[in-house]
């Protein structure tokens, strides 16, 4: 508890809903959880969906409802992606699923990261779930569940999270603001929506930056701590491209890699988000096709390890090349 009064805590944990009725979106999941705890019964479940949409929170909200007071007694928190081999079914997960139940019929093994288990491990948690079904249920968290075992599959009911929505993600800032000394403006907050993606904890990490660099928030405090250009400034260079104006492209493309500190892969991934967004009647969709194939090509060569400067110049190059034609 004296963690959570330091003003330097983070605010996912701080903020995080400790109940399924505090939980921001997924309500086609939520709903559903509320009924395994009204019947205090629960099958195996596989949560599956991008970070930061609730899986893990609505796993905790469900063993709190459940257990109550014996939460710490029944409940088992693990991440796959810190022990990946078979040891970590064989040891933390054994020794856990063969204690009996406190005050209850059943515990709950929370696995996180499920999807980053290696094969061989996998075989041995189908092997964990089968002959402990009489006191344990596993709550598999995912990212791909296709990454996990048929059997596994099988054996869990399947809950895919999606990204929240602008609503869920407004809700849940103001909701922050309000508890904490710090005002933010509208425009501030729809930046971060649109920034996250639909990632709460990617939206209130950022909430949380800016308001460790202004008690008014503004967009500018939130693009300066996000590392990501202002959409404008996206916007700006691929007009210069199809204009052919390749030295203002150029300098438009040093000043986000320089001057923002902005890698190349965060760079290329914002010209595609553009790219796609972009007026027909300024840039057709033939050429939105050509533009795109090229982005993935040269976004290959940099995860490959290749020159970022030398890699964009190339790209804005061929931006260039397959507007004129």
């Amino acid at each position: 508890m004296f963690l959570k009064d330091l003003a330097s805590f983070p605010w996912t944990e701080k903020y995080r809903p400790k109940y399924l009725a505090d939980i921001s979106g997924q309500e086609h999941v939520v709903s559903k959880l509320k009924k395994y705890v009204e019947k205090k019964s629960l099958p195996n479940l596989l949560f599956a969906g991008p970070p930061g949409v609730g899986k893990t929170c609505c796993a905790v909200a469900l063993a709190n409802e459940l257990f109550g007071e014996y939460y710490n007694q029944n409940f088992l928190e693990l991440n796959a992606s810190d022990e990946r081999g078979i040891g970590v079914v064989r040891g933390a997960i054994k020794d856990f699923a063969r204690t009996i139940p406190h005050n209850t019929s059943f515990k709950i093994i929370f696995l996180d990261e499920a999807d980053s288990l290696t094969s061989e491990a996998q075989q041995a948690l189908r092997r964990t779930m089968e002959k402990y079904t009489g006191t344990v249920r596993f709550i598999l968290n995912a990212n791909y569940s296709s990454k996990l075992i048929s059997p596994i599959q099988s054996r869990c009911s399947l809950y895919k999270f999606r990204p929240l929505k602008k609503e869920d993600i407004v809700q849940r800032l103001k909701y922050i603001v309000s508890k904490e000394d710090v005002s933010i403006s509208e425009d501030a907050i729809t930046s971060i929506n649109d920034i996250s993606e639909g990632d709460a904890r990617t939206a209130i990490n950022i909430l949380q930056s800016a308001a460790s660099t202004s008690t008014n928030i503004t967009v500018e405090d939130v693009y300066l701590v996000s590392n990501v250009a202002k959409p404008q400034e996206i916007v700006g260079l691929i007009e210069s491209c199809l204009n052919k104006d390749f030295l203002k492209s150029r300098e438009l493309l040093y000043k986000l890699l320089f001057d923002h500190g902005l890698s190349g892969e965060d760079v290329i991934i914002q010209i595609y988000k553009r790219i796609v967004s972009f007026p027909e009647e300024k840039l057709s969709l033939t050429k939105k096709i050509k533009i795109i194939d090229k982005i993935a090509e040269f976004n290959y060569r940099l995860v490959e390890g290749a020159n970022d400067r030398l890699q964009l110049e190339a790209l804005i190059a061929n931006i260039m090349l397959i507007n004129e034609k």
